[in-house]
């Protein structure tokens, strides 16, 4: 198959998110012998931009398009790449199926008219991004009523990463049949050979027996921090002494906020913010935790707690967290009712006073993300979406 995948930001190196997806679908396609060519932006982050024209990286040709513009805010994103309307004028006919990542985007919107115009089939995967939350939401609205709905009515198919995200593009109109719920996976390449332990907290100045609950993530105030600290400081005033809370990642403008609750707390010398962490670092910190709790009241897919068990340690998350439906199918950790302090405390404290059980645990989890959460498995299934969308277009190429 000849396959363009689209995407405002594209890089192998970036950490998480839609772009790292988007880079291991198309590298583990092309080592499957299927022509892909991404058409992306030339930047990076918001703080970085590529060079702008055409390379190739493990066998992936990716053309990057100049940003004229940024429309930015916590919530949106969006590049503004004209001159891939002349690329997609003269080339897309010759594309079998597209693969678009993201959903409120300027290229969902250019790609979305050719598309529609010259007749190729395209599968969307909105990664997290149709729910209209946060400051913006009027804005978001008015998106999808000029472009959003038209983008998911004429796609062949869309890609869900969990039953939640399928329930709400259902909410959008798009009919159950239409959905694949195929999750994200993690390059276990990484995760093959772990660190021996002890090298995170000797980097950061962690008693070697200290037990480390670990919150990796933006710090952001919907990220369920506050809830973390004041069950991590309950647990504490109870029963547990010898223990660190570690917070760490970027700050999307809740730091400030979660040092305050620290100090109030009493917890200053409990709790340790490290800033974001380095791949290294990260993978040091998994191992060296006991557990790693993500307690975000919502989300479509997280990937921490995969990387965590990839790392045989086990994890907490909300129940109102899609992830949660895969810790229980694989057992390994639990999951708590948002806001529940005694709940989320009482649970922490469970596992920190029971070596056996964490043991047991991640062992189990690190056997389960091995056997499901791969690329070449997740690649698997995407394939059989493609190959679905063009039956009625014509043979594969």
């Amino acid at each position: 198959m000849k396959i363009l995948q689209v995407c405002p930001k594209f890089h192998h190196s970036v950490a998480s998110g839609s772009t790292i997806v988007a880079y291991h679908i198309s590298k583990e396609l092309a080592s499957r012998r299927h022509l892909v060519v991404v058409y992306t932006s030339d930047m990076k982050d918001k703080y970085t931009r590529m060079d702008c024209g055409v390379e190739e990286i493990d066998g992936v040709k990716i053309y990057r398009f100049g940003n004229l513009g940024t429309i930015a805010t916590r919530e949106m994103k969006i590049f503004v790449t004209p001159q891939i309307i002349w690329s997609l004028r003269s080339e897309l006919r010759s594309f079998d199926v597209i693969h678009i990542h993201e959903y409120r985007s300027f290229q969902d919107i250019i790609v979305h008219h050719y598309a529609k115009k010259y007749g190729v089939p395209y599968v969307l995967q909105a990664h997290g991004s149709l729910l209209r939350v946060g400051a913006w939401r009027k804005l978001k609205w008015v998106y999808d009523v000029l472009f959003g709905y038209r983008l998911l009515r004429d796609s062949s198919r869309v890609v869900a990463l969990s039953q939640v995200e399928a329930e709400q593009y259902m909410s959008m109109g798009v009919p159950e049949e239409k959905i694949a719920v195929i999750p994200n996976g993690i390059n276990l390449s990484e995760y093959a050979s772990l660190p021996p332990k002890g090298s995170f907290k000797r980097k950061f100045g962690i008693k070697e027996e200290e037990k480390i609950v670990l919150y990796l993530g933006r710090i952001h105030k919907g990220k369920g921090i506050d809830f973390l600290i004041k069950s991590f400081a309950c647990m504490v005033k109870n029963s547990m002494e010898n223990v660190k809370l570690v917070i760490a990642g970027p700050d999307d403008g809740y730091l400030n906020q979660a040092r305050y609750l620290v100090n109030s707390l009493g917890l200053k010398e409990k709790v340790l913010f490290t800033g974001m962490l380095s791949e290294n670092d990260k993978i040091n910190a998994y191992v060296d935790s006991h557990v790693v709790v993500n307690v975000e009241p919502t989300n479509v897919f997280g990937l921490v707690p995969i990387e965590a068990v990839a790392c045989s340690t086990p994890v907490i998350v909300s129940k109102g967290n899609a992830i949660s439906e895969v810790i229980h199918k694989g057992k390994f950790g639990f999951s708590v009712k948002y806001g529940d302090i005694d709940d989320l405390s009482g649970i922490m404290d469970k596992m920190l006073n029971n070596d056996e059980l964490l043991e047991e645990m991640g062992q189990r989890g690190r056997k389960y993300i091995f056997e499901n959460f791969g690329w070449s498995k997740i690649v698997g299934e995407l394939e059989k979406v493609y190959e679905e969308t063009m039956r009625g277009r014509g043979s594969i190429r």
